[in-house]
């Protein structure tokens, strides 16, 4: 497992890929690749008949090229790592800062792919992965880049711990409807990091999320809340709301203060409120009382 330090000091654990599911990975981009090359020099065989011997060589290595070399680079490219053998196996090419990979990357991969995988069929890479403490062939070392595990275990994933006992419930009625996804996210990495920051760091960075929270919420951060218990509590919340609503059918509606109060979904003309059972409608009269 390699531990990876991004610019706010938030310990990443990126699970470095190990030997196995990378050679698995690179036999179904390479059964792909073969697939493909096979039936793109068919047909350019089928079509260059009249050519001479020197123009079909050519137009072979250029084919070699462009569909064994090129296409993987250009895959790896256009998917920001993930090619499709990587994606049947959970893995992905990531920076070794744990950003995604760019063109640059993607070359110097392919081309040292070339000696690694095809040349030598897989024996240097496999002997450098080996050797590497990270697993990382040589395409790796001079790109720097690192093949990581997307899919973490159910049992190994993120817990956000829960909030203090006296916190729970008192956000009950706190507009959450302005809150971004984004800063969701990273709340729940703090939450779920926060035994691994440095003291003064973590308590920086809590600080500043609980800001930008009270800042979309429209409510101040209570005086006497840490910043770190209030994350947790509104955290919390919005899980509660969200199961409350997935269960009960109920919502939530702003009240205009910058709160919010439980409201339940109207069910449509024609079902029943209690159990959704289906009731009759009232007979049309004909009668149209006056104005």
């Amino acid at each position: 497992m390699s531990e990876l330090v991004t610019g706010e000091a938030v310990a990443l654990e990126l699970r470095t890929a190990r030997l196995p599911s990378r050679a698995l990975a690179v036999l179904i981009d390479l059964a792909v690749a073969f697939a493909v090359y096979i039936s793109v020099s068919v047909a350019l065989l089928a079509a260059t008949a009249s050519l001479d011997d020197a123009a079909v060589a050519a137009i072979s290595v250029a084919t070699f090229l462009l569909v064994l070399v090129g296409g993987p680079i250009a895959v790896e490219t256009l998917s920001h790592g993930r090619s499709l053998g990587k994606l049947a196996c959970g893995l992905r090419v990531v920076r070794d800062d744990g950003g995604p990979i760019r063109f640059r990357h993607a070359l110097v991969r392919g081309a040292m792919g070339v000696i690694e995988i095809l040349a030598s069929f897989g024996v240097v890479a496999c002997i450098a992965s080996l050797v590497s403490a990270r697993g990382r062939r040589l395409g790796d070392v001079f790109a720097g880049t690192l093949v990581v595990r997307e899919r973490v275990p159910a049992g190994r994933a993120s817990y956000v711990p829960p909030p203090p006992p006296w916190l729970v419930g008192r956000f009950a009625e706190l507009d959450l409807s302005g809150v971004p996804d984004g800063l969701w996210l990273a709340i729940r990495q703090y939450l779920t990091r926060m035994g691994q920051l440095d003291p003064q760091v973590g308590a920086a960075m809590a600080e500043r999320l609980a800001g930008d929270l009270a800042a979309r919420t429209g409510v101040a951060l209570p005086p006497g809340v840490p910043p770190g218990p209030y994350l947790a509590a509104v955290v919390h919340e919005r899980q509660t709301r969200e199961a409350r609503q997935a269960f009960t059918g109920e919502g939530v509606a702003p009240r205009g203060d910058g709160f919010t109060q439980a409201r339940p979904v109207v069910p449509p003309h024609g079902v029943s409120a209690e159990r959704g059972a289906e009731v009759e409608a009232p007979p049309a009269t004909g009668f149209v009382p006056p104005a």
